[in-house]
């Protein structure tokens, strides 16, 4: 199996432009920091075996044993007026996809960038903007053993190999990903999320449940065309959530 992120290991599973070109360290503080002003062009990727300061939402960090997990950042160049925020959507509906496909169990997406799997999370999103470009970063839990996921989360995780008690091959996996993001993210340059809501809905992990939003007790209706979240407080007001905290009862 595979133990790296390499290009000679990951290069037979890239079919896109996503991946064009491909920077690789084995080591390196974060995959965001390799592209984030860089002047690539739109597809490039970054990817890692191993994060020293690897960064989550709100300044949290995100930690993995080398070897463990796939981290990677991907370049992108959306077009002028286009909804920044969607594109975490956009990238964990793909990261569902390459996921649910790999364990053949369904995923979830947790509004408004994780992915879950048995009700744990076991994948993230960040997206940062830097002059016109958008670099987001993806950390998939692939192969670590249960003492190696970091215990203090807010939301419980899991690695692909805890809920199934199946290693992956992380080269295999960055190549089926890559190649549905470009796919998604070319249908959401034309059509916006609208064009592949029917998926994202369909894997609405908060609908209906109890949630906390930015400290308010709520009840989550549904992730919104527009990338926003639909709630309904226990004051009875419905309203529509544009970013923050949001946790929910297990």
């Amino acid at each position: 199996m595979t133990d790296t992120l390499a290009p000679d290991d990951v290069a037979p599973h890239l079919s896109g432009r996503f991946g064009e070109p491909y920077l690789y360290e084995p080591e390196c503080a974060s995959t965001q920091q390799l592209l984030l002003g860089s002047g690539l062009p739109e597809g490039a990727v970054a990817a890692t075996d191993h994060q020293t300061s690897g960064r989550g939402r709100l300044g949290r960090v995100w930690e993995a044993p080398a070897g463990s997990a796939v981290l990677a950042s991907v370049l992108l160049q959306p077009p002028t007026g286009s909804r920044l925020p969607e594109l975490s959507l956009v990238a964990a509906l793909a990261v569902a996809e390459t996921v649910e496909a790999a364990v053949v169990l369904s995923t979830q997406v947790k509004w408004p960038n994780d992915v879950m799997l048995n009700r744990r999370k076991v994948a993230g999103i960040l997206s940062e903007v830097s002059d016109g470009t958008v670099v987001v970063g993806i950390g998939i839990n692939v192969n670590q053993a249960r003492d190696e996921l970091p215990l203090d989360a807010p939301t419980e995780p899991a690695s692909l190999r805890t809920a199934t008690g199946t290693t992956y091959d992380r080269a295999v996996l960055l190549g089926s990903l890559l190649s549905r993001f470009e796919r998604m993210y070319n249908v959401w340059r034309d059509k916006g999320l609208d064009g592949i809501y029917g998926g994202l809905g369909a894997r609405d992990f908060l609908r209906g449940r109890r949630i906390t939003a930015d400290g308010e007790a709520a009840t989550a209706i549904q992730i919104m065309r527009d990338g926003r979240l639909e709630i309904e407080t226990d004051a009875g007001e419905v309203k529509a959530v544009e970013s923050g905290e949001v946790l929910f009862e297990r």
